[in-house]
């Protein structure tokens, strides 16, 4: 059965059964995905005690993952393009909660940064399987809204893993809340190879082969420049994310269960944050530098009043204003790419994309842990201003809808084109 016909251009479309099953699924996946990161931010002070690390080696255990996680990002979008997102995403699901389990028996630095290595290129093939199982069931007018949805898991992790985890880590040890996380990866493994739809019947007269199309996207400069918007976003994530609870302890003298509770806070408001930018980004269909650049502004100014804060609470209100703002470029910065490309390269191009964030995943960790060791807090939390202004430079250098960035890519024009009905192929295991 053919699909409806899309929405007039800049409407947004209502989700149908399949697509909101889908959102639901992979809403569940990213949580875990992205709880299962989080948790080692919080164990972080537990760690350093029981391993004697400075802040920069706590900051190594971090980028450890990152650096894994950031160079598997194209070749799991292109292995998703060769053997189908369900598969892909399956198997990331399975392995990653093998290794987050194994991250609980580390008996020493040197392992656990093996096992938070090997924990990332597992979780690395993920990102791309599941924005290509969203493209392969959703139209382009659905697309960013169930996107922001999907991508708001992270901001929702925010808020449940400290709830969670550092209970857990207080009173019963760090390495429990690894073995709870693990054990909740399974379960959601079990349900998105139950459960996930078939992809739509692809309207399309696109037909590019996955592996000379991969190669049209690792040579686009634009496709590098959604990359480094996306890198630029990341230094303020996972900056964040890595030093704020250690912060909150270590010089505000807040223990690590009521840090936790703070940083539900801020991650709250990126959680609405996330969902209004994917929305806006269906709405302008593309168009990134309306959103990303004024959004960027103000994280910059609500960063540096942050770094400079002279209370927690301040601190916090702050933090917060940063992270809502930082957090409505999310879904903009793949707009174009995930409307423009045909969706046999979409692995390929959120692979890319994914990998200019989780390359600030290795960056600003450690660069802040050695900022903080030498120089302050202060400091370190100063530096995240420098991801404002690449994501808002870079936003106003990359094409800003779908005929400027075909003609980047050097893709034919569908439109002028009668469009070919086909089925895509099963993906059931």
């Amino acid at each position: 059965m053919a699909p409806p016909p899309p929405a007039p251009a800049g409407t947004r479309e209502r989700l149908d059964r399949g697509a909101r099953i889908t959102v639901g699924l992979l809403f569940g996946a990213w949580l875990i995905d992205y709880i299962d990161r989080l948790v080692i931010n919080l164990a972080l002070p537990s760690i350093g005690k029981e391993f004697d690390l400075s802040r920069a080696e706590q900051g190594l255990a971090v980028s450890a993952f990152f650096l894994a996680y950031a160079a598997c990002q194209i070749p799991g979008g292109m292995l998703a393009d060769r053997f189908g997102a369900r598969r892909v995403t399956c198997w990331a699901l399975l392995v990653w909660s093998a290794f987050t389990a194994l991250t609980g028996f580390a008996g020493s630095f040197a392992i656990l940064l093996v096992v938070r290595f090997l924990f990332g290129a597992a979780e690395g093939i993920f990102p791309g399987a599941s924005m290509k199982a969203i493209t392969e069931r959703t139209t382009p007018g659905q697309r960013m809204g169930a996107n922001g949805v999907v991508q708001s898991a992270n901001a929702v992790a925010a808020v449940v893993a400290p709830l969670v985890a550092a209970p857990l880590i207080t009173h019963f040890g760090w390495r429990s809340a690894f073995f709870t996380v693990a054990g909740a990866g399974v379960f959601v493994y079990a349900a998105v190879q139950l459960w996930l739809p078939e992809p739509r019947v692809e309207r399309t007269g696109l037909r590019v082969p996955a592996p000379s199309g991969a190669r049209v996207v690792l040579r686009s400069r634009a496709m590098w420049g959604f990359a480094a918007m996306f890198f630029g976003y990341d230094i303020i994530v996972w900056g964040l994310n890595t030093w704020v609870p250690s912060y909150l302890n270590e010089e505000r003298g807040v223990s690590l269960s009521s840090a936790g509770a703070l940083a539900v806070i801020p991650a709250a408001a990126a959680t609405v944050s996330v969902i209004i930018g994917g929305r806006l980004a269906d709405r302008l269909q593309g168009q990134q530098r309306r959103i990303v650049v004024p959004s960027m502004s103000v994280s910059a100014v609500a960063l540096v009043l942050m770094a400079t804060a002279t209370s927690t609470v301040v601190f916090i209100v702050w933090m917060t204003v940063a992270t809502a703002a930082a957090s409505l470029s999310y879904m903009p910065v793949y707009a174009v790419p995930l409307r423009s490309l045909p969706p046999g390269l979409t692995g390929a191009g959120a692979g890319l994309i994914t990998f200019g964030g989780q390359c600030a995943g290795v960056v600003a960790p450690t660069a802040m842990g050695v900022l903080a060791d030498r120089a302050g807090f202060g400091a370190a939390f100063g530096f995240l201003v420098l991801g404002a202004v690449i994501a808002g430079v870079v936003a106003v250098l990359t094409p800003q809808d779908t005929a400027s960035f075909r003609r980047s890519l050097r893709l034919p024009d569908p439109g002028g084109a009668v469009p070919a009905l086909r089925p895509v192929e099963s993906e059931k295991s």
